[in-house]
């Protein structure tokens, strides 16, 4: 069967999906009266036009990578976990244990620890839904979406009732300790001299590239990939090669589940520095359009988190500049986003794949 190139599927198509959103999103812009090159041009240089902005696109890009990654694993045994949400607050609760658990000296110390944590309490609260559909046959998409609002039961509960800072009235836990402070890329920049804004970038940003990398050595580099993927595209074919269901769909979901709690070493290590009852703050769901619109392909969700990033801190920096445009016209120009590289996929796919074919057979 003929197939169009690698790099038509993971970058051309989704750029022209997005092309398409941001001409629906300008119309919306121009529609209530705003003039959308300008609105472009403010929220383009408010989340790449300084240092400042780069610290906060990056950061929101980690959280979307490690949560995009979660999916995208998933996806590769055809798994919808959409509990990334309630498994990164998880993972952030084993963080936020183990810095808490000991006064660390030194960061280099606390990382590997909390890296550990984070995705071991982000696979275990995968574990569940994935025995149930493994065993039980209960559906992934609702165990995994009403895993999200167990965790948020479970995360206020202990932060009102056994991890409250004492004398604090807030919900969250005690400051952890100095020496499980990550540095910053403002702290990393004046190592070498170089000016850099202060922001929440932090060095978490290069544990999610090593994800990444690990990622595509996993699902395309070794056995198990392939026994994910191969599950994933016949379940029956697989159980015939001599794939065992139960096994594929365990591990897969307690790596994805893992990549997932991870991001708590960026949102709770990294940023918060003490554990608060939403660590996450819609992450989990945008990992879902993360790595839709990446093609589960680890080069793709890091190209997507960085684009959802700068519609993050963009759309903030679009939202203060513009007073007629409000926080929920961000949220529809991110909707737009999601909708043409998702629904409408196919739309485009289809005549840039008949294209291909077409040329590919004028070429022969």
């Amino acid at each position: 069967m003929d197939k169009i190139p690698k790099w038509v599927d993971i970058a051309l198509i989704p750029l022209i999906n997005l092309f398409l959103a941001l001409v629906v999103s300008g119309l919306v812009v121009l529609y209530i009266g705003e003039n959308p090159f300008v609105a472009m041009k403010i929220l383009v240089n408010g989340a790449v036009g300084s240092t400042y902005a780069w610290s906060y696109t990056l950061y929101y890009a980690t959280n979307f990578i490690f949560t995009g990654l979660a999916v995208a694993v998933s996806f590769q045994a055809r798994l919808f976990n959409i509990g990334g949400e309630g498994q990164a607050a998880i993972g952030g609760l084993g963080v936020a244990l183990v810095c808490l658990a000991v006064p660390w000296p030194h960061w280099i110390m606390a990382l590997p620890f909390a890296i550990l944590g984070g995705a071991v309490f982000g696979a275990a609260w995968a574990a569940i839904p994935a025995y149930l559909q493994a065993r039980r046959g209960s559906h992934i998409v609702i165990t995994t979406i009403m895993f999200n609002y167990i965790s948020s039961a479970v995360m206020i509960y202990l932060l009102v009732n056994v991890m409250k800072r004492k004398g604090s009235m807030n919900p969250e836990s005690a400051p952890f300790p100095d020496g499980t402070t990550l540095p910053r890329a403002f702290d990393v920049a004046g190592w070498f001299g170089l000016p850099f804004s202060r922001g929440p970038l932090n060095v978490t940003f290069i544990i999610a590239l090593l994800c990444c990398l690990l990622v595509y050595l996993l699902i395309w580099r070794t056995r198990l990939g392939y026994q994910i993927r191969a599950f994933g595209h016949s379940e029956s074919a697989a159980l015939y090669a001599g794939i065992p269901p139960f096994k594929i769909t365990m591990l897969t979901m307690l790596i994805s589940g893992g990549l997932a709690g991870m991001l708590g070493i960026n949102a709770v290590m990294g940023e918060a520095q003490r554990l608060v009852t939403d660590p996450v703050q819609g992450a989990g769901f945008v990992g879902i359009a993360v790595a839709l619109m990446g093609r589960s392909h680890p080069l793709g969700v890091l190209l997507a988190a960085l684009l959802f990033g700068m519609l993050y801190q963009g759309g903030g920096e679009l939202e203060y500049e513009i007073k007629g445009i409000s926080r929920e016209m961000i949220l529809v120009i991110q909707a737009l986003v999601i909708l043409f590289t998702g629904a409408l996929d196919n739309m485009v796919r289809m005549p840039v794949e008949r294209l291909f074919l077409r040329l590919r057979k004028g070429s022969a």
